[in-house]
């Protein structure tokens, strides 16, 4: 079933954009954690021979209208010397309570943000050092992926990075059309993209990452194709396409506002429209360029080399535990993920930046969600249904000796009649058509369990 035939099963309509899951349960269902438990002993009992590492800046040089991440404009005053002080003292704070009893590695590594790059060359350094001599990754030996932008692609940055193992960079490019980038109040020339682009190629860093939005103000099909094109000239091993959101607390959301909300709700279904048929333009443009479609959002070029194609062989996000540095990220062990406040709004997040630099004991999770066995089987089949492969149902009857059919009947059964699961995929496999693919933001938040909707709902926007 294609997108132009989504109607044709008589169903509801459903928004196709309600949310991207990146991560599940979302922030906005963490809570402060009132016991304040010790990292020492949330992670006594975990396996640690295969854990993700993952740094967080929340720094840019600028703040995109559409970003709703956790950063900050610029850093005055010596602010990231103070920031790389604190994720130091949080680095030493962390290796001590994982111990030693247990074989630690790290089987994956990433920087992001943010704008990583917003740090300076020596920076960087420290940046790496603090991955590996107080946290023990050895940055050589494991996929290492790194986000930057344009402005902040210098040579010398680069040569850092390449220098201390990165095999992947993935780069927010947007748009390659000068007014879209204007239109989604991100500052910069196709030129200055242009060269960015290229100095990431001359560092010879394995894996270049490309991402590009569709549903920005006043683009075409003839103009998003421009930007493919664009993009597709530096052959790049992974291409992100992303549809716009406009989210509260957000610079387009602000701009947007004024409208109000009669407007805003007569003008969404030719939104969802014009995203849904751009998607459609740009997934059969790169699957015709030789491109595999590896979710909703990523490409891959199918001659890539073999690091780009699997990368952590031995990660598996829906398993295996996380440690995230840095007041935005967040670490995963089994029975609970937390992390540091969350905010949007530029003075919050000042705030909150400003109390994680001034942090002395970071021996103890503050906020936090727990997640229960029910919610482990959730996670899991939403992790591994958005990804085009799918889920062998095997394997997650190995791990929860369940069947995801029986665990969420009722969902699946909705996703069966809207078309979205594959009725062809092999015996074993649950997997989504093409059609599930393209709404799979809202297949995803559909899989939401009662308790986090409760939680994400109940949450005050700052």
């Amino acid at each position: 079933m294609t997108i132009s035939t989504a109607r044709a099963t008589g169903l509801p309509a459903v928004r196709p954009y309600e949310s991207y899951v990146y991560a599940y349960p979302h922030k906005t269902a963490y809570r402060p954690l009132p016991d304040r438990p010790a990292l020492r002993e949330l992670w006594a009992a975990e396996p640690k021979d295969a854990l993700s590492l993952y740094l967080h800046i929340p720094f840019c040089e600028v703040r995109c209208g559409f970003c709703n991440l956790f950063t900050r404009i610029g850093a005055p005053e010596e602010l990231t010397t103070r920031y790389l002080d604190a994720l130091e003292r949080q680095a030493v704070a962390v290796r001590d309570a994982l111990g030693d009893a247990a074989p630690l590695r790290f089987a994956a590594a990433a920087f992001g943000g943010g704008t990583p790059t917003f740090l300076t060359a020596d920076e960087l350094e420290r940046l790496c050092d603090i991955a590996e001599k107080r946290m023990g990754a050895d940055l050589l030996a494991v996929p290492l992926s790194v986000e930057t932008s344009p402005s902040t692609a210098t040579a010398d940055r680069l040569a850092v990075l390449a220098g201390r193992g990165t095999t992947r960079v993935s780069i927010g490019v947007q748009s390659f059309v000068d007014e879209e980038a204007r239109a989604a109040v991100r500052p910069q020339r196709r030129a200055e993209v242009e060269a960015a682009l290229g100095r990431i190629r001359d560092a010879r860093i394995p894996v270049l990452n490309i991402d590009l939005i569709y549903g920005i103000d006043g683009q075409t099909e003839r103009t998003w194709l421009t930007s493919l094109d664009a993009a597709l000239a530096w052959r790049p091993e992974e291409l992100y396409l992303y549809p716009l959101y406009v989210r509260p607390l957000t610079g387009l959301h602000r701009l947007g506002a004024a409208a109000g909300p009669e407007a805003e709700a007569l003008e969404q279904a030719a939104w969802d429209e014009q995203r849904l048929r751009l998607y459609e333009v740009g997934r059969d443009h790169l699957l015709a360029r030789g491109y595999e479609q590896v979710s909703m959002r990523m490409f891959r070029r199918a001659d890539a080399p073999r690091e780009s194609q699997d990368g952590p062989e031995d990660h598996a996000c829906q398993t295996d535990g996380m440690i995230g540095l840095g007041c935005g990220a967040r670490s995963y062990t089994a029975a609970l993920h937390y992390s540091f406040d969350y905010a949007v709004d530029m003075r919050e997040i000042r705030s909150i930046i400003d109390g994680f630099t001034a942090t002395e004991d970071f021996s103890r999770a503050e906020v936090g969600r727990y997640v229960d066995a029910a919610e482990a089987r959730r996670r899991h089949l939403l992790q591994s249904l958005l990804q085009a492969t799918g889920l062998p149902l095997d394997d997650y009857r190995a791990r929860f000796g369940t069947d995801p059919r029986e665990d969420c009947p009722g969902e699946l059964e909705r996703f069966a009649d809207r078309g979205w699961l594959d009725a062809q995929a092999p015996e074993g496999l649950l997997r989504l058509s093409p059609l599930g693919l393209a709404h799979s933001d809202a297949l995803g938040p559909a899989l939401f369990s009662p308790g986090v909707r409760a939680a994400m709902a109940a949450y005050e926007r700052k």
